[in-house]
């Protein structure tokens, strides 16, 4: 991706100098919080999941635990998304 856009650049006529200066840098922080959250919950699931074989106990929990999966997923991905972009 980043040959691309420095080939993108390139084409454009401009240098790397004219851009070094002006590319600001985004915090990484909310990655790691996202990233953070979705681990721990990934434990936290883990150990309950171990420790009680019906977890969870019914389709609603089943679906809501697997809601609040997706949900971490995809702000673990878009955080790191923004951060990259």
């Amino acid at each position: 991706m980043s040959t691309i856009l420095a080939a993108a650049e390139h084409a454009a006529g401009a240098t790397s100098e004219e851009h070094a200066g002006a590319e600001a840098h985004r915090s990484e922080t909310p990655f790691f919080i996202a990233g953070a959250i979705l681990v721990a919950f990934a434990v936290l699931i883990s150990v309950v999941g171990y420790k009680k074989p019906d977890f969870p106990g019914s389709a609603g929990a089943a679906r809501g635990v697997m809601a609040l999966s997706i949900a971490l997923v995809v702000a673990a991905t878009f955080s790191i998304v923004y951060v990259s972009a």
